[in-house]
């Protein structure tokens, strides 16, 4: 610790006449043993095998809880991660100036960080399940709340450590916070999908600053580095708040548009009740904030003597909201007859809840499948009236066709009675194996057809071209020509029209066929 200057021990006699101050000292500082506490932070702040070990484990019971969206999975990596240690070391540091401890930990998080992330992206690459989860999605867009949810339970935690509470509590209140982020960025990296690596580092760097920040703060409050003079004081007081500021502001304006839209979609639900008569109801209300100008479809039940132009509520919404907007109105209109009204009021109401939990579903689907396809949820194209999803894949780097059809495969388990198609790049097809001296296909021959077939499907293609195929039937067919109608035969069974190509020697590989 740095020596106390004249004028800082001129400025603490000064204070000491404050019973106030008096009781902070003597209750609450003195109640600290600082020494113990700073032996304990100083032993695991630092970088260790078990450290190490620790780490890949939390991350990767992480990383699969979220592949697996299971709650239950990821809280069990939270339980035992051991990020909070450096983290705590750097807060600390931070509250004593103390500047080797301060590199020794963040040297430790960063080693750390880079290893969960490299260990996540490993397991996803070998995962046969790539689609990202509801479990993945909700940790893709941070906001305020998120600065708040690291702020408590860094305070928390610091809290426990300080006056000995236990380490269960820090681990909880802690590593709540960090592991699951840092997994979905392995997550992105490994899918190259840079949507949800960016906005998950976001959320860890917010988390991770937040927290470390945080302890700085309960650690002068108990009385770590009250030696530091004045100006050590006022700097580290600035550059805290400045800190705060900068995380804030970003945060803030995301948190203010999610809240913004709540407001107007709220507004323009109130506006469309006022436009209609009292026993008309609003059975569903899409608002898109995607577009320009903002896309608002509603469907509205109404007696036929309270039909209203499409045209005037579209300009009350206008000038309620301020706003440019565009509105699809579609009015069930109902005959007057009092029984004959109720009961067709409360058949259509029960559609439209089913319609609104339709509306629902559908956002759903097309944002899993947008990040399933490295793409935005403005390029998936959605058929309800089939209830069908389809999208074109970006490229990702080191993927191949069957990583594309599991990432179809996964979208689909999720979609529940929807027909999704993931069209892939125009990527080579896979090498179809025998075996031996055979004209069956063995296991990965079999799969490797059918991934071609599935591609040549979601490209359009109305035939597979089918190396030495020929043209006319052969009395007694050779084994390479045996091996060719065996592939034909699935090619016709999934619809397609098999068509003859020069053989490559022993090797099959389908192909588009060429125009002759």
């Amino acid at each position: 610790m740095n020596a106390e200057t004249p004028f800082g021990a001129a400025a603490r006699e000064q204070l000491d006449r404050f019973p106030l101050y008096r009781w902070w000292r003597r209750s609450i500082v003195g109640s600290i043993d600082h020494e113990h506490v700073m032996e304990k932070i100083i032993a695991e702040s630092g970088w260790s095998p078990r450290y190490a070990f620790m780490t890949m484990m939390s991350a990767g019971i992480a990383v699969l809880g979220l592949l697996l969206s299971s709650p239950a999975v990821v809280i069990g990596a939270m339980l035992i991660s051991p990020l909070m240690s450096p983290i705590l070391g750097l807060g600390f540091s931070l509250a004593l100036f103390d500047f080797a401890e301060m590199r020794r930990a963040l040297i430790a998080l960063a080693i750390g960080s880079g290893v969960a992330v490299m260990f996540t992206a490993i397991i996803v690459l070998l995962s046969p399940l790539q689609a990202p989860t509801p479990e993945i999605i909700a940790r893709t867009r941070p906001n305020l709340f998120d600065l708040a949810v690291a702020l408590f339970a860094a305070l928390a935690g610091t809290f426990a450590i300080i006056r000995g509470r236990g380490d269960t509590v820090v681990g909880v209140a802690i590593a709540t916070a960090l592991m699951p982020p840092l997994a979905v960025v392995g997550y992105g990296l490994a899918t190259w999908n840079l949507a949800v690596l960016g906005g998950a580092f976001a959320l860890f760097v917010t988390n991770f600053v937040t927290i470390a920040l945080s302890a700085t703060i309960m650690a002068r409050i108990y009385g770590f580095g009250h030696h530091l003079s004045s100006q050590q004081s006022w700097t580290q007081t600035v550059l805290l708040l400045l800190v705060f500021i900068v995380m804030a502001i970003p945060l803030g304006v995301s948190l203010r548009r999610i809240a913004t839209e709540a407001v107007i979609v709220s507004q323009v639900r109130s506006s469309l009740n006022e436009q209609f008569d009292s026993r008309a109801r609003v059975t569903q209300l899409d608002v898109n904030f995607d577009k320009t100008p903002i896309a608002i479809r509603s469907v509205v039940i109404t007696p036929r003597d309270t039909v209203q132009q499409a045209g005037k509520v579209e300009a009350a919404l206008r000038q309620r909201l301020k706003r440019l907007l565009t509105l699809q109105l579609d009015q069930v209109v109902l005959d007057p007859g009092a029984r004959a009204f109720d009961a067709q009021k409360e058949e259509l109401r029960q559609a439209g809840d089913a319609a609104t939990a339709e509306t629902a579903l559908v956002s759903t689907i097309s944002r899993a499948l947008a990040l399933a396809a490295g793409t935005s949820p403005e390029q998936v194209l959605v058929d309800r009236d089939h209830r069908r999803a389809s999208v074109a894949a970006a490229v990702l780097p080191g993927a191949d066709l069957a990583t594309y059809r599991t990432l179809e495969q996964r979208a689909a388990t999720d979609a529940r009675g929807w027909t999704i198609a993931l069209t892939p790049p125009q990527l080579a097809l896979p090498e179809i194996g025998f075996a031996d001296n055979s004209d069956e296909l063995d296991e990965a021959g079999l799969a490797a057809t059918e991934i071609s077939i599935w591609a040549a499907q979601r490209w359009n293609l109305p035939a597979l071209a089918v190396p030495g195929l020929p043209d006319t039937l052969t009395d007694k067919p050779l084994l390479a020509e045996r091996r060719a109608r065996r592939i034909a035969d699935l090619v016709t069974k999934a619809g397609l029209r098999p068509t003859s190509a020069p053989a490559e020697g022993q090797r099959f590989r389908l192909a588009a066929p060429t125009t002759r």
